[in-house]
Parts: C-alpha cells; structure tokens; sequence
C-alpha cells in the first residue's frame, strides 16, 4: 500500500481511537482482551480502508468495521480473543494510554449493558455516543424503524438490570 493511504489511515485511527478503546471495554473484562481486541479491530479497519468510499462519516464506518469485529471475536471465541500478527504490518500507531476516568461514573451501566445481547450492546452504545437512529440503523444495517423499537426494548431490560 501506498504512504500516502497508510499515512491517512494512521491520522484518521489516533484521532478517532478512543471510539475502539469504548467498544473493546463494552466487549472485554481485562486489560490483556482489551489490548488484544484493539489490536484485532486496528488490523481489520486497515484491511478494509482501502475499500472506504468516504459515503459516510469515517468514524459511522469505524463504529460499524470495530462493532462487527468485536461481535464476530466475541461470538466465536466467547471472551478468548484470537489475534493476529501486529508486527507484519509496516505502520506504528501512537497509542494514548486509556485513560477512563471519566467513564468511571458509568461503571453501573456499562455493567448492565453488558448483559444485554450483542446487538442490544451495539444498539445501547451508538446511542450513548449521542448517534441519531439513521446514524444508528446504517451502522447496525437495520431499518430506523426498527432501531427505535430495538432501543426502546433494550431501555427496558436496562431498567429491569439496574432496578431489579
């Protein structure tokens, strides 16, 4: 691949990192899935970077490329995380330490939600990260129709989690 796509991938992932960091603590319990999902996620959005058109926003497609990995890993393996070799690639990426201090506050929630299924999971973080139901529906490849009345089920299990 070119520099000048691998030079774009790389600005376009640390500017946005902090959306795989969220979606692999949603989907991990420790520091070492975490990492491992992130590094998979990064591998799998740099496969597919050279087919992103730009027809959306590049972080609508890095939620939806990082959501369907972490589904997929996390169906498959159940919380064992296989990864590939990160050292074959060419590029470094800066990583930031997490920082997730702030996120702390919502420990209960993310507790609650997940024990939601994977796609409720999806659901329930896209609309945290304030995405309107068309954002929302494109990621998930479900209709807005249908992304409301899945929310609104998924607010009710939540309220049924969190206030037993």
């Amino acid at each position: 691949m070119d520099k000048k796509l691998e030079h774009r991938f790389v600005k376009l992932l640390e500017a946005n990192q902090n959306i795989v960091h969220k979606i692999c603590r949603l989907y991990t319990n420790d520091k070492d899935a975490h990492d491992d999902l992130f590094q998979e996620i990064t591998i799998q959005l740099w496969r597919a970077f050279p087919k992103f058109r730009g027809d959306s926003k590049f972080s609508t497609w890095m939620y939806r490329v990082a959501l369907n990995t972490a589904i997929t890993l996390y169906r498959k393996s159940k919380r064992q995380i296989d990864t590939q070799d990160f050292e074959s690639l060419s590029f470094k990426i800066k990583s930031e330490e997490y920082d997730d201090t702030t996120e702390q506050q919502l420990k209960l929630m993310y507790d609650a939600v997940k024990k939601l299924n994977d796609i409720d999971k999806a659901l329930v973080f896209l609309y945290l990260e304030d995405k309107s139901y068309r954002e929302i529906s494109g990621t998930l490849g479900i209709s807005e129709v249908n992304a409301r009345v899945k929310m609104n089920r998924a607010k009710d299990k939540l309220r049924k989690i969190l206030n037993p």
